[in-house]
């Protein structure tokens, strides 16, 4: 099974994680896996007094329920029942590069990021601390411990402890 979805932007301003689970040691079961996904990047974004919710029948999480607006980007892969590819939650993104193509195959909707919507911007550690609470939403709604490895010098990647999962937040120079 391939990623959903179609043409998406990953750039600075976002935490782009790869969860990378072998469903055999959790559950099997495609479908579970993505809505757990998508509730941990809801109970993240609740922090922030948002009300961000799901919207059949596309894979996400949106904003603004009389206009949604998609605040992150989930594709996904299984392949032999371990997931790959990832979600790209919209911090303090330029959307301006979403205006080149149409995100996620989705013609009548729009982007937005949490910067666009509480009116302020977020330094770099301000994410890094965003991503700590992001992996402790993660942790917690999939009951999967967590650590910290540091294999390169220039990216952070995430390993749980039970199965393999992965988190990876790009670093871009600006």
């Amino acid at each position: 099974m391939e990623r959903g979805g179609d043409i998406t932007y990953h750039g600075p301003g976002q935490i782009v994680g790869y969860p990378m689970i072998n469903l055999n040691f959790w559950k099997k079961d495609v479908h579970l896996f993505l809505r757990n996904v998508e509730e941990t990047l809801i109970r993240f974004l609740s922090r922030f007094h948002l009300s961000a919710f799901r919207l059949p029948p596309f894979t996400g999480v949106w904003v603004n329920s009389d206009k949604p607006e998609k605040i992150a980007a989930i594709g996904i892969a299984v392949k032999k029942w371990v997931t790959y590819h990832g979600f790209a939650l919209n911090i303090s993104t330029d959307l301006k590069p979403f205006t080149f193509i149409v995100p996620c195959g989705i013609k009548d909707k729009g982007v937005t990021s949490l910067s666009k919507i509480v009116e302020r911007s977020f330094s770099t550690e301000e994410r890094m601390i965003m991503k700590r609470k992001l992996m402790e939403e993660f942790s917690q709604i999939f009951s999967m411990p967590l650590k910290e490895i540091d294999p390169y010098p220039f990216e952070k990647w995430f390993l749980t402890q039970d199965t393999t999962t992965l988190f990876h937040e790009m670093r871009y120079s600006y």
